[in-house]
């Protein structure tokens, strides 16, 4: 598209007057130059936009006086200036990454369009129009840095998230290898109990039908023979006797022993505390360990029924670890109520661990351990390293009567 002013002969003034108040009413700076680019006119927005007046600005080079600058300060030979390119081919063009100058050395980015200005055939100049875009190009940046802030914010939410999906994932891998391991652990004490019920009871009842048996055989037996025979037969059903006696108390035994592991009936009878004190006895007995004992808690403090049996789980797999893998000679338990916290901690001498093997995927017992302290609203923490022994530290949250 190209500019051509055919103004009738006569009239120039009027048309002139005209085009001036047209030129000043718009917003768009607006000027024409001619082929040396000076100036031939310009509008009174377009003079205010780069410091002048109109009559300034007349006779003057336009590039020289307003584009002689890229925005980083090099010189803008008149030679690259789109403007001048474009009106000396006779084509039209559009810019908005440059700058224009301003009368105080000041430049301000620019959007301008250029329109060569044909009389016929033959090129006479151009009319350049432009427009300040900074608060455009302000717009936009605040735009592109909402956008950039808005674009990392996603990319750490979606690391975040992908994070989170990860620790899930393995918790879950983690939760799903304790409840494989719990599972195989009650496979294993069943196994064992059924062991000892087929092998120690079983075999005592074996033996005491074979006595009852017996007894059933000589008593027939006993109708039929003299006083001296009944005599003898008496002293044997005594000894018989005696025998399934002891047949009967190992089996007591047994099955009391049995009982005990599934759940001391201690716990029941007499409290918590007696309990805990018992199994520790017990373990340093059976483990011939040197045990350094203390408990100080209220005689009236009581938990209830799950949380005793799960505080006495826990200190079953603390000595259960300590016999495992401590080499220990010597424990200290220390059982005290303080701050409203339950605090019950068992220390030994023995050879250690270290973290990673305290932390790993496969310490199933100390997963318990603390799977069981975290549903009563307490943490179980660790402290060991190699050759310094192990101390396992519970802490329950109390309400004191």
């Amino acid at each position: 598209m190209v500019a051509r002013f055919n103004i009738p002969p006569g009239t120039d003034a009027l048309w002139q007057q005209r085009l001036s108040l047209l030129l000043d009413s718009t917003d768009e700076g607006m000027f024409g130059i001619d082929l040396q680019g000076d100036c031939v006119f310009i509008n009174r927005p377009g003079a205010s936009l780069i410091g002048y007046e109109p009559a300034e600005v007349l006779g003057r080079n336009m590039h020289a006086l307003t584009h002689h600058s890229h925005t980083d300060g090099r010189p803008y030979l008149d030679s690259d200036c789109p403007i001048f390119k474009a009106f000396r081919q006779g084509l039209p063009c559009r810019i908005d990454s440059e700058v224009f100058w301003r009368r105080d050395g000041s430049s301000f980015p620019v959007e301008y369009s250029s329109q060569p200005i044909l009389d016929g055939a033959e090129v006479r100049g151009a009319v350049i129009t432009f427009v300040d875009i900074t608060e455009r190009r302000r717009a936009a940046e605040a735009l592109q840095r909402a956008h950039d802030a808005l674009q990392r914010s996603n990319d750490v939410l979606e690391q975040r998230v992908q994070e989170r999906t990860l620790a899930l994932s393995e918790a879950l891998g983690r939760l799903r290898e304790l409840s494989a391991y719990s599972e195989r652990v009650r496979e294993d004490e069943r196994t064992r109990i059924a062991r000892e019920v087929h092998d120690e009871l079983g075999s005592l009842l074996v033996a005491l039908k074979m006595d009852v048996n017996w007894l059933h055989k000589r008593l027939g037996e006993q109708a039929a023979r003299g006083p001296e025979a009944a005599q003898d037969m008496r002293g044997q059903m005594r000894c018989k006797c005696q025998n399934m006696s002891r047949l009967i108390e190992n089996a007591v035994d047994n099955v009391g022993r049995i009982i005990t592991d599934l759940r001391p009936s201690i716990l029941d009878h007499q409290g918590l505390w007696a309990a805990l004190e018992w199994q520790a006895h017990e373990f340093a007995q059976s483990a011939e360990l040197a045990l350094e004992w203390c408990m100080s808690v209220p005689e009236t403090l009581s938990l209830p029924e799950p949380a005793a049996m799960a505080v006495f789980r826990i200190f079953q797999e603390m000595l259960s670890n300590v016999g495992r893998h401590a080499r220990a000679s010597a424990i200290d338990v220390l059982i005290e109520l303080r701050d409203a916290q339950l605090h019950l901690r068992v220390q030994d001498n023995g050879v250690g661990a270290s973290p990673q093997a305290l932390e790993a995927p496969t310490a199933y017992g100390v997963m318990g351990m603390r799977e069981r302290a975290r549903h009563l609203g307490g943490v179980l923490s660790i402290q060991s390293a190699p050759g310094e022994g192990s101390c396992l530290h519970l802490q329950i949250p109390l309400e004191t009567p």
